[in-house]
């Protein structure tokens, strides 16, 4: 993926965008590099209102930015679709608003970046759906937003935990 702010790669046949915040991005990132038909994650920011934000500008929600995961997958493989249902929704809590585990602000909010009107009405729909299931006792309070300028986390946030196996997370996938 590109590390240039705001550059966004264009989807072809075999290759689709989707950008998704649910807590800190190191656990999310380990759990979605796994996901068959994923090619390429990237820790960052977006939503805010701070350009070019930093970590430290990020905690304690002084941004406005979520901690998100961009995620490169073939949609020949992997659905827009499944990955929200099956995967993004099973591997956090989308009922707690800003927060997951003992992450608390506004950068760790549920929330769904989309890019264009066909991931909308996906996103609407599997939210919609997730909530009837009756998975998740409360409310869905997960975002649902236009994508805006990507920002990279620095290097070090990057496959955090591929790096340092054991360190901390609150992310496991709920078995439904």
């Amino acid at each position: 993926m590109s590390n240039s702010p705001g550059v966004v790669e264009t989807s072809v046949k075999d290759r689709e965008v989707a950008i998704l915040a649910g807590g800190c991005f190191w656990g999310m990132q380990d759990i979605l590099r796994k996901i068959p038909g994923v090619l390429e994650t990237q820790a960052g920011y977006t939503g805010g209102w701070l350009a070019s934000p930093r970590y430290e500008d990020t905690h304690d929600s002084r941004s406005g930015h979520a901690e998100a995961v961009r995620v490169l997958f073939d949609p020949r493989v992997l659905s827009y679709e499944d990955l929200l249902e099956k995967w993004f929704f099973r591997m956090h809590d989308p009922t707690t608003p800003d927060r997951q585990g003992n992450d608390v602000g506004t950068q760790y909010r549920s929330a769904i970046f989309h890019e264009g009107e066909a991931q909308r009405a996906t996103a609407e729909a599997v939210k919609a759906r997730v909530q009837a299931s009756g998975r998740w006792k409360g409310k869905i309070v997960t975002q649902i937003a236009q994508a805006s300028t990507w920002y990279p986390a620095e290097g070090y946030h990057q496959d955090y935990l591929q790096r340092n196996p054991g360190g901390y997370t609150c992310h496991f996938l709920r078995n439904w």
